[in-house]
């Protein structure tokens, strides 16, 4: 049987993530899943691509609040997980790869506090209901299917058997965490997940449109906040480098939105 044994959300996008028991799928994702992100002073989103240290930062949700903390600095800040803003403030024009997308920054108390760690002028930004960011039409399973601050699309899952798998051929094995999906399952054979097309989670349905292309992300220490070497990606590489790209997991959308927890089965309705 194949089963839902992790789901994963990441709040403000590239910083830590925060594993649940059970969440909501929402339009664009899972409830509070990247609706928060930090741009540099032009806008453009930053990510541990280039800064690594963004690992520090973990999130955690403390009754309608989120709260980050910094795991050197022993600092920490919180946001509503609600927030409103008023019919004067403006939103400011954020990028995210090749999208661009209304945001508000959330406040200059925020922002000063994140910039004065990391040392470079940041600001935090949520991604309000209105601001609809269509994710890539040539993998869409509808007209009217969004994302929030992700790279691409709503969810991604990986099964536990290909992450076994990749351990075996490395010297020292990774956690899930390199790999920031939203649901992880058990059961299965290794890599599965790539041929799913149609299936379910509990009682909502799911749609396979693309399997996740990796990056330099992936090598960085989500404990330490640097980067680690080359693997996991260089072995990845030698045995999962199909069309130029080294393959891992698999983006998915949801058809309804619902609720999910740990333990749920899930089914296959088409390869």
């Amino acid at each position: 049987m194949l089963q839902l044994s992790e789901i994963w959300i990441y709040p403000v996008k590239s910083l830590g993530g925060i594993a649940l028991q059970q969440s909501q799928v929402i339009e664009g994702g899972l409830e509070f899943d990247r609706r928060w992100l930090l741009v540099d002073e032009n806008g453009l989103f930053i990510t541990q691509r280039n800064h690594p240290e963004l690992a520090l930062f973990q999130p955690e949700i403390v009754d309608s609040f989120l709260k980050i903390s910094h795991r050197e600095q022993q600092e920490s800040i919180t946001v509503p997980l609600y927030p409103s803003f008023s019919k004067t403030e403006q939103k400011i024009k954020i990028q995210v790869w090749d999208d661009i997308v209304e945001a508000f920054e959330v406040s200059l108390d925020v922002s000063d506090w994140f910039s004065k760690i990391l040392g470079f002028s940041v600001r935090l930004v949520y991604m309000p209901n209105e601001s609809l960011r269509k994710v890539d039409a040539d993998f869409a399973v509808s007209s009217n299917d969004v994302t929030a601050f992700s790279d691409g699309f709503p969810f991604l899952i990986i099964g536990q058997s290909s992450l076994d798998d990749l351990n075996s051929r490395l010297k020292e094995s990774v956690s899930i965490r390199r790999f920031r999906p939203n649901f992880v399952f058990t059961g299965g054979k290794s890599y599965e997940e790539d041929s799913w097309r149609e299936f379910t989670i509990g009682e909502l349905p799911f749609y396979g449109v693309k399997p996740c292309s990796r990056c330099v992300l992936t090598t960085v220490d989500p404990d330490r906040g640097v980067f680690s070497g080359k693997d996991p990606l260089l072995t990845l590489s030698k045995y999962r480098n199909i069309g130029n790209k080294v393959l891992f997991g698999q983006n998915i959308i949801a058809k309804h939105r619902g609720s999910l927890q740990v333990g749920d089965e899930l089914r296959i309705v088409k390869l």
